[in-house]
């Protein structure tokens, strides 16, 4: 299993030299199986460039977590989907009020975008997320519910003894006032249980996340304790502080790392690729 960053931002895009090293692009994760099985989590504006990369696909699936727009904003630049012998699949999580095509059209269509949904020329499935166990290809994956506003999952993906945790926003310490709840009481346990890799939610410092209880986020010290928890192998502190320069993450990751965790502390810095 490879695992490849694209988009690391959370919030919003921030392109600018303070941000060269960790990236500017939101939310945008690639995962390729050893059997070739491509996966594309959440389209931010980081899902351009991967798209580009590809060059002519046969099958490939985008995994959205939710349809906040720094994990949508870039779908519509995503190379594939204007490709005539490409299967794209695109998974969202279930809503009780509209269906995937549904939400997907008030993005996919003027004024806020100048090509339709129905008029890409790819070949598109539209997919709710199965709360629970399911196959793409070589790759097993188990989708569930985490504490962030509106339907939003995470994803463990496993491809045979190796396993990867995918939940960029998440909000597990809402309402605790000291971050140490039991497993079964933890929202994303699940999913990042034993994970040789997680991928998780650290927009905020300690110092910040006091102002922004509820807005479903993680501080760096809410990140480290789920990890710690979970019992993973390594942690990418991911979904950046827009506001948050280059030596801002490094101070950041450098602090993590002082805490002397069970763990190893990978920067989640846009253009990161490792092979599990």
């Amino acid at each position: 299993m490879n695992v490849t960053l694209w988009g690391t931002r959370g919030s919003l895009a921030a392109a600018g030299p303070e941000t060269v090293r960790y990236g500017g692009n939101t939310s945008c994760v690639e995962i390729r199986g050893d059997d070739g099985t491509l996966l594309v989590f959440d389209a931010g504006t980081g899902i351009r460039r991967l798209g580009t990369s590809l060059g002519e696909v046969r099958r490939v699936d985008v995994l959205l977590t939710h349809l906040h727009m720094d994990h949508l904003e870039g779908l519509g630049f995503f190379g594939p989907l204007y490709q005539p012998e490409a299967e794209v699949h695109i998974w969202g999580p279930p809503s009780s009020t509209q269906n995937l095509q549904q939400r997907l059209i008030r993005y996919l269509s003027p004024p806020l975008f100048p090509v339709r949904l129905r008029d890409l020329p790819c070949c598109l499935t539209l997919h709710d997320v199965p709360l629970g166990p399911f196959r793409i290809g070589g790759c097993d994956l188990e989708a569930d519910l985490v504490c962030h506003p509106g339907p939003t999952v995470g994803y463990r993906i496993r491809e045979g003894a190796t396993v990867a945790a995918y939940i960029p926003d998440h909000e597990p310490a809402l309402a605790v006032s000291d971050f140490r709840r039991e497993p079964q009481w933890t929202s994303g346990y699940a999913l990042a249980r034993g994970a040789d890799l997680l991928i998780h939610d650290a927009q905020y410092t300690d110092l910040e996340y006091p102002q922004f209880v509820g807005w479903g986020h993680s501080a760096i010290g809410h990140a480290l304790a789920f990890a710690r928890l979970a019992g993973v192998a390594r942690l990418i502190p991911f979904h950046h502080n827009p506001a948050h320069s280059d030596a801002d993450l490094d101070a950041l990751i450098e602090g993590a790392r002082r805490t002397n965790p069970p763990f190893e502390i990978l920067p989640g810095q846009e253009g990161l690729s490792l092979q599990l």
